[in-house]
């Protein structure tokens, strides 16, 4: 089992990045990956390793609490890897911890494959049970993609909320807003993936 992966950014993708170590280069799923830059060296990543029916994949965090919150949300029935990444690409963890612990199922929802259901059982599964996390050093904003703003960073952007499960009804629906805070705030990707997971959850 895989703690964690040190090495080179060589790829980064709306639904994943390839990060190379020691001449191998790893696929790793992640919940935002312009996050990272591609030719950053000595990446420190940890890595989740799910093995399935269709085969083995690797989920990477920024530090060991990200690692850790999403861990216990895949112990909550009715929450996958998929789902349970999805979760973890909205900048806030304060604010889905103390959505957790206040039981408030409607925010949960606003996540792509969270419904009523799963929202309660997360409530009830996790409420109260993730005080040990240090949740203001997730580091989801701690780096940003140094890239010149263009609507190519808009429609990767747009894709990431795709691959992270998102409807394509749903991203439309923000589109336009998305656009014009990509124009008034010259946006990159990585801030404009972090605009569009707040649209899309609040």
């Amino acid at each position: 089992m895989y703690e964690y992966l040190l090495g080179q950014i060589t790829d980064v993708t709306p639904a994943f990045v390839v990060i190379e170590v020691a001449g191998i280069g790893y696929k790793v799923l992640t919940a935002n990956p312009y996050r990272y830059e591609v030719g950053a060296t000595a990446v420190k990543m940890f890595i989740h390793q799910a093995v399935s029916d269709n085969g083995m994949s690797l989920f990477g965090f920024y530090d060991a609490d990200e690692k850790a919150l999403f861990e216990k949300l895949l112990n909550v029935s009715g929450i996958g890897p998929k789902s349970a990444l999805a979760i973890l690409a909205n900048n806030d963890h304060s604010g889905l911890i103390q959505a957790i612990n206040q039981g408030n199922a409607t925010y949960l929802t606003s996540f792509p494959g969270v419904g009523k259901k799963t929202a309660q059982q997360i409530v009830l599964d996790l409420k109260d049970k993730l005080k040990d996390l240090n949740v203001d050093v997730t580091g989801q904003t701690a780096l940003s993609v140094e890239a010149p703003v263009a609507d190519g960073a808009l429609a990767d952007a747009l894709a990431a909320l795709e691959a992270l499960g998102y409807s394509a009804r749903d991203v439309k629906r923000i589109t336009s807003k998305l656009t014009t805070f990509a124009t008034a705030n010259a946006a990159d990707t990585n801030q404009l993936l972090s605009e569009g997971l707040r649209l899309l959850t609040k």
